[in-house]
């Protein structure tokens, strides 16, 4: 081992610096999410500039979106690999090895990101848009009184749900009633039979 290190020098050293501060926290970020952890929009970098003429016409959002931690660490990571490789392994010069490490780095980049976008996609919120329940059709599951509300059973959003339910015209509707939903008053659903 003590071989090994000594007969490092600095490109060697740069390259598994880039290696180990990129692969380190792109392994443990992608253990962290496969365990659960939801990392959102945290890991966008964010910075705020200045337009060059004083105004607000930059969008820093914008022009930055697309530098993200996982990204900028699988850069690395990939840069320190495959540049340590060809320098090292396959001595083709510190030119060709830095240029190699830098296509690597774009290309695990590029690949990183879209693995990360499909991930994401594939998570569901599971809220609930009431409002979507308009329209819907379902039962009568406890009788609404005039006056009063009862409750109906509503398939929305691929679910059957139970909400507290009023009559549209205040009139008495019975359980096992079909119901439609008219409109949405807070939570309760606003419903008419259906004949």
């Amino acid at each position: 081992m003590d071989f090994w290190f000594g007969s490092l020098n600095g490109l060697d050293i740069f390259f598994l610096s880039c290696a180990l501060i990129g692969g380190i926290p792109l392994v443990i970020r992608f253990i962290l999410q496969f365990l659960g952890a939801d990392f959102g929009d945290e890991a966008t970098l964010h910075a705020d500039f200045e337009s060059p003429d004083g105004g607000d016409s930059f969008d820093a959002d914008a022009s930055l979106k697309f530098l993200s931690l996982h990204g900028l660490t699988s850069f690395l990571m990939m840069f320190g690999l495959v540049g340590y490789a060809l320098y090292r392994q396959s001595e083709v010069g510190s030119g060709y090895s830095l240029l190699g490490g830098t296509l690597a780095g774009l290309v695990s980049f590029w690949i990183i990101s879209k693995l990360f976008t499909f991930m994401a996609s594939m998570q569901s919120s599971g809220t609930i848009d009431i409002n979507k329940a308009i329209g819907g059709e379902g039962k009568v599951y406890t009788t609404i009184h005039p006056d009063k509300t009862g409750s109906v059973m509503v398939t929305f959003q691929g679910r059957l749900r139970e909400y507290d339910a009023s009559s549209v015209d205040n009139q008495k509707i019975q359980t096992g009633t079909r119901i439609q939903v008219v409109k949405i008053s807070g939570n309760i659903l606003v419903v008419s039979p259906i004949h």
